[in-house]
């Protein structure tokens, strides 16, 4: 079959439903010599005639009208699938790559990507939770979530939330068997329940008050990847907690838990998206940034 057989096809039904020549030339926008010309190639590769022409009409042959039968719903059908997938170059479509802290992935990017994959089904997303941060390139993720001031200076950042603080927290049982602690130094004599990352990294304890910054190194106690585990055993008694204060409001409120250093603990940037600055947005991508952005636009 020549690559142009199903054009010569769709230009058969045109003028067959359009009973003439020249209104056909003139729907199409070619001349009636080339119309003609084009109905004899047709007719010569099948070998049979389709249309019966006259000096006022044109119509079908038996033959013509059987084509045609079978011609008319492929060809519709055909048309129906391109408008169809036409229609799919406004809808954004395509995967996405993230990887976040559990944190960030339980309280910012779950509840953002829940309306954008309803509302946006073209849109694959895969996230990968890793409290680590997580080299985008080497990962083949196509952007991160982390706070804002552990993200590296050729990145692009955009805040998707709010500003965060830590809470330094213990419960009241080990406050009343080892005192408050007045100062962040203090820590050190302290029982402590530290968060270390995969790459072995203990998570500093950083303070600031008016100004001054303080880095304390804490005293020895549980060590955890988990911030679930390290507020049950601040809740057990067994030390002092540096966390998110999110991660503790329900014992805060409770009494399970009490907050010291409040002073000493201000607020700092919070979540960021973070991407390479050479990446190119695409549509999926673009309303993935619409979805997280802070403060949410109207």
């Amino acid at each position: 079959m020549r690559p142009d057989l199903l054009g010569d096809l769709a230009i058969f039904r045109i003028i067959a439903t359009e009973g003439s020549f020249t209104r056909a030339a003139r729907r199409l926008g070619v001349t009636q010599s080339a119309l003609s010309q084009m109905i004899k190639r047709l007719e010569a590769d099948i070998g049979i005639r389709l249309l019966a022409r006259t000096t006022r009409s044109v119509s079908p042959t038996h033959a013509g009208a059987r084509l045609l039968a079978t011609l008319a719903p492929a060809i519709d059908a055909v048309t129906h699938e391109i408008e169809q997938i036409a229609s799919l170059r406004d809808e954004p479509a395509g995967t996405i790559r993230l990887t976040a802290g559990k944190h960030a992935a339980d309280t910012i990017l779950w509840p953002a990507l829940v309306p954008l994959m309803r509302r946006h089904p073209g849109i694959e997303v895969e996230v990968c939770v890793d409290n680590d941060f997580v080299d985008l390139v080497k990962g083949r993720f196509d952007a991160g979530i982390r706070l804002g001031e552990r993200l590296e200076h050729d990145m692009v950042a955009l805040p998707i939330g709010p500003p965060m603080r830590i809470a330094v927290v213990a419960a009241p049982t080990y406050l009343a068997r080892r005192g408050t602690p007045k100062h962040p130094t203090a820590l050190a004599r302290h029982a402590c329940i530290c968060f270390r990352h995969h790459s072995g990294e203990r998570s500093p304890w950083a303070f600031e008050e008016d100004g001054s910054e303080l880095t304390v190194k804490p005293g020895p106690g549980p060590v955890f990847n988990d911030g679930d585990l390290m507020v049950a055993a601040a809740v057990e008694g067994f030390g002092f907690a540096y966390i998110l204060e999110d991660l503790v409001r329900a014992q805060l409120a409770s009494g399970a838990l009490v907050r010291v250093l409040d002073a000493w603990c201000t607020p700092f940037p919070g979540y960021h998206l973070y991407y390479p600055n050479r990446r190119q947005p695409t549509a999926a991508f673009t309303h993935l940034v619409d979805a997280l952005r802070y403060p949410a636009t109207a």
